[in-house]
């Protein structure tokens, strides 16, 4: 019913973005809006393309699998329901006292809904009664397909409004050529079912509120039975009392039927009409100064007073109605059939411009809106009709007043009404637009904020980012143990100078990004990266007691990753030395402007000598990391002792492998079939290094997010930390191992406790190992980041 009328509007797309939302949920309703290409949000008051809600109504067809007139049925059923959730209720339910004056009054509510919505195209429609107790409807329609929704929405208000179940099926099915072109008419047969079917009675049957209604129904039968049984003993008294009557007036009869009745009235209304027409002409055309009589052939024999000062020729009795007016609504054509055939919708007559006098073609024309009465012993039709004006605008451009319309006539109170009512309809569309504009601002808003937690997480961990953002102050935290790992580039210092900073920074990005994707398949949080220096540790800010297995994996695979790296100089891939040290830490924050998270301790210090004291594409192990690693699935080298400057002799060891691990285990790519062997990662080196050399020709490239492979993240099983007893033991007894002296456990809080003052602590000793050489102006940058953190 509304339906067709305010297709165009958003509050129909609205409803149907609910119905999909309540019933199949957000997900499908996301999935549906995509496919169809249409927005999230509808302002009630826009006006949309038809194409938008047919496009809706297709692809969930297609996407729920339902036939179209099962979709269509359900969807009229649920926007029934929506126009009342919308204030609609009491609108709907004033229409008629039954489901015949119900569609009977449609017309009159699109006329109506029509002063609010102006764009609107409303269908029509026409009920006839048959002698059966079903009726014929007559749909008609601009916009074909959509007549299954109408048994929903009028099964809908049937069962809600007058607790009748009906059917309705469709027994003709054409296209009419009316003044607009080709209309859909539909005809369907509506069967009404027994008032309370056996489902519904069964529904209600044990609810209070049915009880109640019950012994309201009983009470008015009986009340019947009194009004009957009292209505027989007056004919009873009247035959007695016939030899003398007693004549009383209609309204003395009436007073005792009220009287005998309990205070109700009889439902059964039979009119008075006058034997002669106590009205003449002139009052008639003055008391209704809008109206027209016209007979079959459309001339005019009569017409109100005002529409003749309105439309002068139709002073001239006996002159074509159609010459003069057009036929708005419905959209039919100009011939008596016609106007009969939709005698019970309001019909709307425009002004044609080419019949008004020269002063008056630059006005809008003016339309009537009223009802069609056929009177049948004068084969006429008469057309009581009033000035459709919308607001007081409307009135001056038509240079009329209110004066021009009847007193009697309740278009002067609509006209007011509905002038403050288009007031408040543009104030609460311009609030809808704010709000969708605040919507919009808010979902960039969180999209925004999203961006910035990321770039934040990626800096700081997440509890300490957190703290930062409530402004709390974040307070240092000691680690009993982790495991850290350093990293550089052999010769760096050469490759710079002989290369132009954009190739420096490119090679730089291609390994960083490999690495950084290490740490997450291995779970271990990245310190900082300095020029070539790059420094991870496992254990924090996380506890976790597998830390030394994941940075020992973390090691494998940034070796693995280096490969990968050409060299912009040579072509060849770069080489980088790892080091490792396992022991406690102080970790926290530092400075306001850029804080960074920072670990302090010896532990960072001996970590960086393992690197600084590594071999090329090696993985050097500090006697702790060693412990930590040995009675795990590694394999290792000893390599000895070596002197390492204000630390003394130290006893150190290569990582050779993870014997149990698969490369693309330790590398977090997608497993494949043969690896189900599990395959040692050092059974592949040979491999890729054919590989890696067969291609060293080439340029190097920057890595884009497209080539890199989806990230599996390894998985490790962490049992509960040590206890700090137990740590302080074994901490003691590394200790001793690492320096000769026997230190306790709260030395460790001191921060670089055995360095010298001016001694650099990062220098290796080039007499006791041989490194891969290292120019000046690489160590200062090694020398400035230990000092950093």
């Amino acid at each position: 019913m509304v339906l067709s009328g305010l297709n165009k509007y958003g509050f129909i797309n609205t409803c149907l973005k609910s119905l999909v939302v309540e019933k199949y949920g957000e997900e499908t309703w996301e999935k549906l809006r995509i496919q169809a290409g249409v927005q999230d949000t509808f302002l009630t008051f826009e006006v949309y393309k038809d194409e938008i809600t047919m496009q809706l109504i297709d692809k969930a067809c297609k996407m729920l699998d339902i036939p179209p007139d099962m979709v269509l049925k359900q969807f009229g059923e649920f926007f029934f329901e929506f126009c009342k959730r919308s204030g609609y209720d009491h609108m709907l339910r004033t229409l008629g006292g039954n489901l015949y004056e119900f569609i009977e009054n449609l017309d009159a509510l699109h006329s109506y809904l029509s002063l609010s919505y102006q764009e609107m195209n409303a269908p029509s429609f026409r009920v006839e009664k048959n002698e059966d107790g079903s009726m014929h409807l007559h749909y008609y329609s601009d916009r074909r397909g959509l007549c299954h929704i109408v048994p929903g929405i009028i099964g809908a208000a049937a069962l809600d409004f007058f607790n009748t179940e009906i059917s309705m099926e469709i027994v003709n099915q054409t296209e009419e050529e009316e003044r607009t072109g080709k209309k859909e008419h539909i005809v369907f047969l509506v069967t009404q079912k027994p008032v309370f079917s056996y489902k519904k009675r069964n529904k209600f049957s044990s609810s209070p509120q049915y009880i109640a209604d019950s012994g309201r129904r009983i009470e008015k039968q009986l009340n019947k039975e009194d009004i009957e049984k009292n209505m027989k003993k007056i004919r009873d008294r009247t035959s007695l009392v016939s030899v003398c009557p007693a004549k009383k007036n209609h309204w003395e009869t009436i007073r005792g039927i009220v009287t005998l009745g309990r205070g109700k009235l009889l439902r059964g209304f039979d009119p008075a009409y006058p034997t002669t027409l106590w009205i003449d002409t002139k009052t008639f055309c003055n008391g209704l100064p809008f109206h027209i009589v016209f007979d079959e052939e459309l001339r005019v024999k009569q017409a109100g007073v005002s529409i003749q000062k309105i439309v002068p020729g139709l002073q001239t009795m006996g002159i074509r109605l159609d010459h003069y007016f057009s036929i708005v609504h419905p959209e039919v054509t100009f011939t008596i059939s016609s106007v009969q055939k939709f005698i019970n919708s309001q019909f709307v007559f425009r002004t044609r411009r080419e019949m008004m006098p020269e002063s008056w073609k630059q006005r809008p024309m003016l339309e009537l809106r009223g009802q069609m009465i056929w009177m049948e012993s004068l084969q006429c039709m008469l057309y009581l009709c009033s000035p459709l004006l919308r607001t007081l605008h409307e009135l001056e451009e038509r240079q009329m007043h209110i004066a021009d319309i009847a007193p009697h006539d309740v278009t002067r109170d609509l006209i007011l009404l509905n002038q403050q009512r288009l007031a408040e309809m543009e104030l609460s569309n311009q609030l809808e637009r704010k709000k969708e504009e605040l919507r919009i601002l808010s979902k960039h808003l969180e999209e925004e904020k999203k961006k910035t937690e990321a770039l934040l997480y990626a800096m700081l961990p997440k509890h300490v980012a957190n703290q930062l953002k409530e402004g709390k102050r974040v307070e240092a935290g000691e680690f009993k143990e982790c495991t850290i790992l350093f990293s550089d580039v052999v010769t760096f210092t050469n490759i710079c100078a002989q290369c132009e900073p954009i190739q420096i920074v490119l090679m730089l990005n291609s390994m960083y990004l490999r690495f950084d994707r290490l740490t997450t398949v291995h779970d271990v949080y990245k310190v900082e990266t300095i020029g070539d220096a790059y420094m991870v540790v496992g254990g924090v800010p996380v506890p976790v007691s597998t830390h030394a297995e994941r940075v020992a994996n973390f090691a494998l695979g940034i070796i693995i990753a280096a490969k990968e790296v050409k060299n912009p100089v040579s072509g060849k891939p770069i080489q980088i030395r790892v080091g490792i040290h396992t022991g406690p830490v102080l970790a926290g924050v530092v400075g306001e402007k850029m804080p960074r998270y920072c670990l302090f301790g010896d532990t960072v210090n001996i970590a960086s000598r393992m690197e600084s004291h590594g071999v090329p594409s090696k993985i050097h192990l500090s006697p702790t990391a060693y412990y930590c690693l040995k009675d795990k699935s590694f394999e290792m080298t000893e390599r000895g002792e070596i002197e390492v400057k204000g630390k003394g002799k130290m006893h150190t060891y290569f990582l050779i492998r993870n014997r149990t691990a698969t490369e693309n285990e330790i590398m977090g790519n997608p497993i494949k079939e043969s690896d189900s062997d599990h395959e040692s990662v050092q059974s592949f080196h040979e491999s890729r290094i054919k590989m890696i050399q067969s291609s060293c020709q080439q340029a190097m490239q920057p890595s884009s997010d497209q080539d890199q492979p989806p990230t599996i993240a390894m998985k490790y099983i962490d049992g509960p930390t040590e206890t700090q007893a137990s740590y302080k033991g074994r901490s003691q007894e590394r200790i001793m191992d690492l320096t000769g002296k026997t230190h306790d456990f709260e030395s460790y809080r001191r921060l670089h406790d055995d360095q010298q003052p001016g001694s650099d602590p990062y220098l290796p000793n080039q007499e006791r190992i041989k490194p891969a050489p290292e120019e000046p102006q690489n160590r200062n940058v090694r020398s400035n980041f230990c000092n950093l953190i």
